[in-house]
């Protein structure tokens, strides 16, 4: 269907796939009305920054903002903010706000996001237990984060440890709770696990796996002690739930589009509606490099798929698709990164993790699928590459850190 002469493009969600999309449809020609809708009251910005810098009150508000009201306004972007979309009629191409509006479209880009999940104890509705999501969640946690309170975190993945680092370095008693029997056991190897275990614990941090949390406990109203299935008792000011997100698919469930782990698309950000995309958090599509479809929830992806989007309405050529790449930063730590690690079969170690600087190798059948690199950007950049184009690497190659990763990759590339 050629969208390119649409009159008009509506754009669920505030964050990085819509602005991406937004400023990808005006850059590359498009002249129609633009409308964006969000459900928060502020212009679209970035989360990323919210469990490291903007947490600890490094980082102002409006750096968090992808572009200034300024460029909406200039660049005619109509922007409806503080209000949810409730239903999608595709037959009559209107989408219908939560206060009675409706907006007609010609082509409507669905970037509705992701949620937590909710802590799924008694307790949970407790005041000072806290989810980390949003803006407005930061907001709310901030003035309790205060030298010397007891900060209980539930799930060691990537946000609630880069939330326990920051904490720390606040000066908070930080626990973690893990069921699995390792930090990051969903994400990452028992070599990644076992250091960030090893840092977190140099810094202060408790932290308890295999825990499994039986309900929260509160005094006036408020959090005062989380409680394991063992019946441990931990003294608690403050819970943060880190037990993952869902994909925000109701919207498009309701109108009748395929969903599969998060609303199906196919390469340009397409949905089973032709004139409906969806992009980011939400949106389930073919991994290109892995043979397969995913969701993925990162930066990169919201970014590529906004692009995507925009590139298919426009009836541009298709933008470039980049091997998934992720980060995640905690104390002087930075984690790099690329592609994607299930289904590996042999994992290579490169340098030595006491000295704080390597890499982790994921191959599957002798081909690099991913790499975890820990203050190591050559490994990723190279990584990156190589991933894209399916290289079989030896791992005694990988291994030996007196070959440079530039010389690695060529070798890879000729052979």
């Amino acid at each position: 269907m050629d969208l390119s002469e649409a009159a008009q493009i509506v754009l669920i969600g505030g964050g990085q796939a819509a602005a991406q999309a937004v400023q990808s449809l005006r850059m590359g020609g498009y002249a129609g009305r633009l409308i964006l809708v969000g459900d928060e009251p502020v212009l679209p910005y970035q989360r990323p920054p919210l469990s490291k810098a903007y947490m600890k009150g490094e980082f102002a508000e409006e750096r968090l903002f992808f572009k200034p009201g300024a460029w909406y306004e200039d660049n005619g972007v109509e922007l409806i903010l503080s209000t949810r979309a409730v239903k999608i009629d595709r037959a009559a191409q209107v989408v219908e706000l939560e206060h009675g509006g409706t907006l007609n479209y010609d082509a409507l880009i669905l970037c509705t996001g992701s949620r937590p999940r909710a802590l799924p104890v008694k307790g949970a509705d407790l005041e000072n237990v806290f989810d980390l999501r949003g803006l407005a969640d930061v907001e709310r946690i901030q003035p309790n984060m205060v030298t010397g309170r007891k900060l209980v975190i539930v799930g060691a993945g990537y946000i609630g440890l880069e939330a326990a680092a920051v904490a720390r370095q606040m000066g908070l008693e930080v626990t973690v709770l893990e069921m699995a029997d390792r930090v990051l056991a969903r994400v990452t190897s028992p070599t990644m696990s076992a250091f960030y275990e090893k840092e977190h614990r140099a810094q202060g941090v408790t932290i308890l796996t295999g825990a499994q949390l039986d309900h929260l406990e509160g005094k006036d109203g408020k959090v005062s002690a989380a409680v394991l299935a063992d019946g441990t008792s931990i003294p608690a000011d403050i819970v943060l739930a880190g037990i993952g997100i869902l994909p925000n698919i109701e919207l498009a469930k309701d109108a009748g589009l395929t969903i599969d782990n998060g609303i199906a698309t196919d390469r340009d950000a397409h949905t089973s509606d032709p004139r409906i995309f969806a992009a980011g958090d939400c949106a389930s599509r073919p991994l290109v490099h892995f043979g397969r479809t995913g969701r993925l929830e990162s930066v990169h992806n919201a970014l590529e798929q906004g692009k995507l989007a925009a590139a298919a309405i426009l009836g541009k050529p298709r933008p470039p698709e980049d091997c998934p790449w992720f980060w995640s930063d905690q104390y002087d730590l930075k984690l790099q990164i690329a592609g994607l690690n299930q289904g590996h079969d042999e994992i290579v170690v490169r340098g030595n993790p006491d000295e704080r600087k390597f890499a982790v190798f994921y191959l599957r059948n002798g081909t690099l699928i991913a790499v975890d690199a820990v203050n190591s950007p050559p490994e990723f950049l190279a990584s990156k590459k190589l991933i894209m184009t399916g290289a079989k690497i030896a791992p005694d190659m990988l291994k030996d850190t007196s070959i440079n990763m530039k010389d690695i990759a060529a070798a890879a590339a000729t052979a």
